[in-house]
């Protein structure tokens, strides 16, 4: 399955690193927003292993839709199984135990 072209509503987390989320075949979807233009916009963990980045959603991923405005955010139970799912994942590159730690990223905020 290409999954930059598979249909997605993602649907609004309310944390600012992990901010996108979106159930898909009974497994949790999750964009991390990362320190952009340092390190690509974003990166895709799929049950909460990492997938890949993902820098321009227009072209790159046309089928997800992150308009969450009409969307429903995630419920409070839901919320904290994703984020429970992405603890220590925040900084880029903490997926393969090289968290980003230099001077001039804003990953250690993360």
């Amino acid at each position: 399955m290409d999954v930059l072209t598979r249909r997605v509503a993602w649907r609004g987390t309310g944390s600012p690193v992990f901010a996108y989320a979106a159930q898909v075949d009974g497994a949790w979807w999750v964009l991390r927003q990362n320190g952009f233009p340092d390190h690509p916009r974003y990166t895709l963990f799929v049950a909460g292993a990492v997938v890949g980045d993902v820098e321009d959603l227009s072209t790159r991923a046309p089928a997800w839709d992150l308009d969450v405005t009409d969307r429903p955010a995630l419920t409070g139970a839901q919320r904290a199984e994703v984020l429970t799912s992405m603890r220590g994942l925040g900084p880029y590159g903490s997926e393969v135990g090289q968290p980003c730690d230099g001077d001039w990223c804003r990953c250690a905020d993360r």
